[in-house]
């Protein structure tokens, strides 16, 4: 008799319980929500490239991984490329290589070179001479949380050259672009230094 009481419990156990099982899953699909909005919110979020202003670094339809972290724990850095809202149109996000940092002046002669506190800044991420400095034709200070950008295709990007885009504040700072996921064939970190 105990025999067969241990059996019929044991047969009950078995039974799944419906409402049981609905709740497990609803529970679970919430802790996946949750899970990626928090990935999204505060570490890293995917990021579609739209035109050419980054060629030959990046190119239109590219996707990336943005990592929103390095810029709560420290500064943009020299080269960093960085997507920020563009300032005229917030729901649109750019993305440029930082070039001019807080403090410095920067300044861009008619023959296109790139002048840092004087200094012509060495670096070979652009796609070619620049043929308008726009803005940087005059020397630009860079005040506190103040970054100055520019896409690598210098000839065809609407950056901290024009007045619609400017200087960018750090803290309007998305991130920095990190990995690129698509295409497959172009796989692979993002290239920030020289």
């Amino acid at each position: 008799m105990e025999e067969q009481k241990r059996q019929e419990t044991s047969e009950k156990r078995q039974e799944k319980n419906p409402v049981r099982e609905v709740l497990s899953t609803i529970l679970y699909l919430a802790l996946v929500i949750l899970a990626a909005y928090l990935i999204v919110t505060f570490v890293g979020q995917r990021t579609e490239v739209n035109g050419s202003s980054m060629e030959n670094t990046l190119d239109n339809g590219d996707n990336l991984i943005v990592d929103k972290i390095s810029y709560r724990l420290g500064s943009p850095k020299r080269f960093d490329v960085v997507v920020f809202p563009y300032p005229q149109n917030p729901s649109t996000y750019f993305i440029k290589r930082v070039i001019g940092l807080p403090g410095e002046t920067v300044q861009i002669d008619s023959s296109g070179k790139i002048y840092i506190n004087g200094q012509v800044l060495e670096e070979n991420f652009g796609r070619e001479v620049i043929s308008n400095p726009g803005l940087a034709q005059e020397p630009i200070k860079l005040g506190e949380d103040q970054y100055f950008v520019l896409g690598d295709n210098r000839n065809n990007s609407m950056d901290s050259r024009d007045s619609r885009v400017g200087l960018i504040s750090g803290k309007s700072m998305v991130g920095k672009a990190f990995l690129r996921i698509w295409p497959l064939n172009k796989f692979g970190l993002v290239r920030h230094s020289m």
